[in-house]
């Protein structure tokens, strides 16, 4: 490992690149959390053991209650601890590009989409990474339209592919007068952010490069210049935005590192729809299935349909609580895999 960063930084051109140093950078400083995390988590062991073999050599039976709670939690955190070392697919370490776009439904499925944004929003600072608002359509009365996050940290997209799907809310919508149950869906994409692929070709006269006038929430830049930019990738209909940024150029650059994005995250879905074809398995496109339900009434209750994992206190998945989610997916992935070899 330590031979593949010095390989990295021995080339020509890297000190010279920005986003290459940056991207290192956050690569060895999620290696270092991880040894931090081992020996942090060694430490607990050791201190566990001796508790146990004190209560043993003292026959101290108020002990016990403590070391159960003590293993029980341990537990807990080697099983994050061993999924993140899991993450190993060649996109998981990277920055991901989240979009939610709601869909039919108007202000109720626009609002169901600004809880989402709330949800990942929470989900990604407990986790320490960072999280930046690349492109954001307000709803007409109330929620989102759509938006963009670019949300930084190491194995950022290895966590957040287990989110991309179709995420439905059933509840009482505060928007109706009647008080009646609606149901609202909205769609969750994930890639990761690819800055260069030598695989893809992005060909200048294959791109449609709109500007226009950003609508987005703050900033006094806002509707004054036309430095948001759109770009379509005519072959394939690809369309990403990015209005974030003041200068018409950095919202271009972004917009292409998210084109790019996407098609690289193209490719990777026909590999998989290919084994999938191969081992036989009837596979729905993971994007445009429905992942999850989260109903607020007749009763409180999430569930992955996928897994089958679900909870009842949807206050804490509301506030970004989705841990146990992400996980039961990872690991019936790895499943797969094993069964797979």
């Amino acid at each position: 490992m330590i031979s593949n960063f010095e390989e990295k930084m021995s080339a020509p051109d890297f000190w010279d690149d920005s986003e290459k140093a940056q991207s290192l950078i956050a690569e060895l400083n999620g290696v270092k959390s991880s040894i931090d995390e081992y020996e942090k988590l060694q430490r607990e062991f050791d201190d566990v053991e001796m508790m146990a073999e004190l209560a043993d050599e003292e026959e101290d039976e108020s002990l016990f209650a403590e070391i159960v709670e003590s293993t029980m939690s341990l537990k807990k955190k080697l099983d994050e601890f061993e999924l993140g070392l899991l993450l190993s697919e060649p996109y998981d370490k990277m920055n991901a590009i989240l979009e939610l776009h709601p869909g039919a439904g108007g202000t109720e499925s626009q609002d169901w989409g600004e809880m989402l944004l709330r949800m990942y929003t929470r989900w990604a600072e407990k986790r320490g990474f960072k999280v930046e608002t690349m492109d954001y359509q307000a709803g007409d009365e109330a929620g989102i339209k759509s938006v963009t996050l670019l949300i930084k940290g190491f194995n950022a997209y290895g966590y957040l592919k287990a989110e991309k799907g179709v995420h439905r809310l059933v509840r009482i919508s505060p928007f109706d007068s009647s008080g009646r149950r609606h149901t609202s869906f909205v769609s969750c994409d994930v890639v990761p952010e690819i800055t260069e692929d030598a695989e893809v070709e992005i060909r200048t006269e294959d791109l449609k490069i709109d500007t226009y006038r950003a609508t987005g929430a703050g900033g006094q830049h806002i509707n004054t210049t036309d430095s948001a930019v759109r770009i379509t990738h005519i072959p394939s209909g690809v369309v990403v935005t990015s209005q974030a940024e003041r200068s018409q150029i950095k919202n271009r650059n972004w917009a292409m590192t998210a084109l790019r994005s996407k098609l690289v995250e193209q490719k990777l879905e026909e590999q998989r729809k290919e084994l999938a074809e191969i081992r036989g398995e009837q596979s729905e496109i993971a994007w445009g299935s429905q992942i999850r339900s989260y109903v607020f009434h007749p009763y409180s209750m999430v569930k992955d349909h996928r897994t089958s994992v679900e909870t009842g206190n949807i206050g804490a998945v509301m506030d970004g609580d989705i841990n146990a989610f992400i996980d039961g997916y990872l690991r019936s992935q790895l499943k797969v895999t094993d069964k797979d070899e």
